[in-house]
């Protein structure tokens, strides 16, 4: 340890610094998370990409706002939904996501789209060579001229390649292999992703440069590194999906410029991901209309309503525990609605397996599922289908009322886009709501409990 160094403790998961080491974090309780780093005393000399004249306070009915740099769209009309309805210039993306989910390829969509309008970007690689980056471009379709590619994984070469080309829009891929070697720990560290990051926001909104960031995740699905890294951006979009299914999943968790509701839904393909401009069409395409246990559901994303198909499967159990399986749902949201059946209804389930899913491969936890749940397990437990070309939505209460949602009229209006004849809603939603426009395109039915949906969904 050299002069005007010193060796301190932290924890990986929170930033809490010790100074010896300990084998529980006892600011957030993990184990083993704590490891050694060596820092140093002096401060970092400001580069010259952040040195700028200081701002003095400024009235904010002084401050102006020119509504022609406000957004601008990516080219991806689902991306820039999530976003909020494009990029803002300055702003500063994190996009996490599993290994092989698709985060690079979609951003390198991204930024060959955005540099085709005459846009500069400047897409950074630390884990690729220009060369293995072209190789997996080449499959997106004609490549621009505007789009630059650097290869590095130290901070002050990145610095110097913004500054050099004067890009609208970076891309770092990713934040946990780029190094500063001002701070003296390893690359993925805590010091290094919260310096790193730190100085990308001084350098998005000094010189109004949108920079997308890629972020690991851990095995438990969250971002690597600090929580403090998800403070520090202004959006955080996570692409969820599974390697085995063709469908992605662009969601928001933290948005300053926008809503966190949105959802984008892609494709996977061999030209990289393809937007799905009508997600419901495309998630319901596949259903049997004379099969048990399957049933179509309106739930609710951001500013628009998508059909769901929710399946279930009741079958007799061997084993001295049953199986309770879900998968796009809430699993605790099931367990509630399996007591709600057995006490309300009484169904005998507790010698039977039960399997719940939403096809395609994509996660809802709106309570609006509710009845859409409990309507798929009494098919597949009666092993009767559900009349066809109907659609339900609802929520259920532990006395096995069915409570009111919101956006009722949008979710009537998909239904009958897309081909049904009935639509069955909580009653109290009949009563506040002005459907009367819409009973002449659709049989729309309102139940108060969970016992009047048998009769109107089983065949």
């Amino acid at each position: 340890m050299g002069k005007g160094e010193k060796l301190i403790y932290r924890c990986q998961q929170c930033g809490y610094e010790s100074s010896r080491w300990l084998g529980r974090c006892p600011d957030c309780g993990e184990w083993n998370s704590i490891i050694e780093e060596l820092v140093r005393l002096e401060g970092k000399k400001p580069s010259s990409l952040l040195e700028k004249e200081r701002m003095s306070p400024l009235p904010i009915t002084k401050v102006r706002i020119d509504e022609n740099k406000s957004r601008y769209r990516s080219g991806i009309d689902e991306f820039d939904r999530v976003l909020g309805g494009g990029i803002v210039p300055g702003s500063l993306v994190l996009v996490g996501g599993e290994p092989g989910i698709g985060k690079s390829t979609l951003l390198l969509q991204i930024a060959n789209t955005i540099s085709k309008k005459l846009r500069r970007v400047l897409y950074v690689s630390a884990e690729e060579s220009p060369h293995q980056i072209k190789l997996r471009a080449n499959r997106l379709g004609k490549l621009s001229d505007e789009l630059f590619l650097l290869s590095e994984i130290n901070f002050e070469a990145v610095e110097k390649g913004i500054s050099e080309t004067k890009p609208k829009v970076v891309i770092i891929d990713s934040i946990q292999t780029i190094h500063d070697e001002n701070i003296s720990s390893a690359a993925g560290s805590i010091s290094q992703i919260r310096a790193c990051t730190s100085n990308l926001m001084q350098i998005a909104k000094s010189k109004e440069i949108s920079i997308f960031i890629v972020g690991h995740v851990t095995k438990d699905g969250i971002l690597a590194g600090p929580k403090v890294l998800e403070h520090i951006v202004d959006t955080v979009l996570y692409l969820e999906g599974q390697h085995y299914n063709i469908f992605r999943v662009l969601r928001s968790t933290k948005n300053r410029f926008g809503s966190t509701d949105e959802l984008g839904i892609f494709r996977m393909s061999g030209n990289g991901l393809m937007e799905i401009a009508n997600p419901s069409e495309t998630l319901i395409s596949e259903k049997s209309n004379h099969l048990s246990g399957s049933v179509i559901a309106a739930t609710f994303e951001g500013s628009r309503p998508i059909l769901v198909e929710i399946q279930a499967l009741v079958s007799h159990s061997n084993l001295n525990f049953p199986r309770r399986m879900t998968t796009g749902v809430d699993y605790n949201r099931v367990l509630l609605i399996l007591a709600v059946m057995e006490k309300r209804i009484g169904y005998s389930l507790q010698s039977k397996d039960i399997h719940v899913n939403i096809t395609g491969g994509i996660k809802v936890m709106e309570p609006a599922l509710d009845l859409a749940i409990f309507s798929a397990i009494a098919s597949s437990y009666k092993d009767k289908p559900i009349y066809t070309k109907t659609a339900v939505f609802g929520e259920i209460g532990l006395a096995g009322e069915v409570r009111m949602v919101n956006q009722v009229e949008k979710r009537i209006k998909e239904i009958i886009n897309l081909g049904f004849k009935r639509c069955i809603i909580p009653q109290g939603n009949i009563k506040n709501s002005t459907l009367s426009s819409l009973k002449k395109n659709i049989e729309i039915m309102g139940v108060k409990n969970v016992k009047e949906i048998i009769n109107l969904t089983l065949q």
